[in-house]
Parts: structure tokens; sequence; C-alpha cells
């Protein structure tokens, strides 16, 4: 039997996961940037409609209207916050593609025998895999400090190596 606090705190992980999910949080927002704009057109065609009153000579500038500039700063706002939200999606993609070419096969992390998923790879597999990685990296490590040192001998003058 759950009790209220254990239901607050699944519902609290719940909120704290779409938090992190770029897409939800832009899902989110969609809502938010419709009414915003609707807000802004309303607010545009106010203080239009007022000016031309005023333009016209039927009204004078007593009336208060609405601060577009209020309305259209808040609408960039959430336009910001929905590009930040798209930028990190596409990192967030663009990490997961890397890691996928890089480390194509998983290491199994459950502890039965049956279910070990036929794509994952052994964990003998997956040392070998590593180890061949940082051989890699190994080797670029040196090719730079080889190339940096010839770099820097031939910037010496002759008899000073």
């Amino acid at each position: 039997m759950l009790t209220h606090n254990s239901l607050r705190q699944q519902h609290l992980k719940g909120h704290q996961q779409q938090d992190i999910d770029p897409v939800h949080k832009f899902k989110m927002l969609i809502p938010q940037l419709k009414e915003s704009l609707q807000n802004l057109m309303r607010i545009a065609s106010m203080n239009l409609a007022h000016n031309t009153t005023i333009d016209n000579g039927v009204k004078s500038s007593d009336s208060a209207v609405q601060r577009f500039d209020k309305s259209l700063e808040e609408f960039y706002a959430l336009c910001d916050q929905l590009e930040l939200c798209l930028r990190l999606a596409y990192e967030c993609l663009s990490q997961s593609i890397d890691s996928a070419k890089h480390s194509p096969n998983l290491v199994p992390t459950a502890t039965k025998a049956d279910t070990v998923q036929t794509e994952s790879m052994s964990y003998a597999q997956y040392l070998c895999m590593i180890k061949s990685q940082i051989s890699c990296a190994k080797d670029i490590h040196n090719a730079l400090l080889e190339c940096s040192k010839k770099i820097a001998g031939k910037g010496q003058p002759p008899g000073m190596m």
C-alpha cells in the first residue's frame, strides 16, 4: 500500500526525469509559446487600434494600454528556451550516435543467463575492445608528442639539441 509521501516522491521523481528530457520540455513549452504569441498579437492589435484612434483625433491618450515590449520580451524568452531545448536534444542525439559508433554492442548487465541479449558482447570482448581503444589513444598521444618535439626542435638553432 502506497502512502501519501511515497506517491509524492514518485511524482517528484517523474517530474525530475521530465525536466531532464529536452524533448519533453520542448513539448511542454509549445502551449506556452502559443499563448504568448496570442497575447502578443492581442496587445499589438489593441495598441494599433488605440494609436489609430489617437491619430484620427477621436480619442486622447488618457487610457492605459498594455506594454507591447514586455509581451514581446516574454515571447522571445520562450523562443530562446525552445532553441536551447532543441540544441540540447540535438547534442544528446549526436552523443548517442557517437556512442553507438564507438561501442556498438552493449555489455549485459543482467545477472540471469536467460536474460542476456544476443546482440550484446561478453565482458571479455568488452575488455578487449577497451584495451584496443586505450592502445589507439596511446598511439595518438605518442604521435602528437613526437610531432611536437619535431616542431620544437626546428625552432632551435643548429647545435643546441
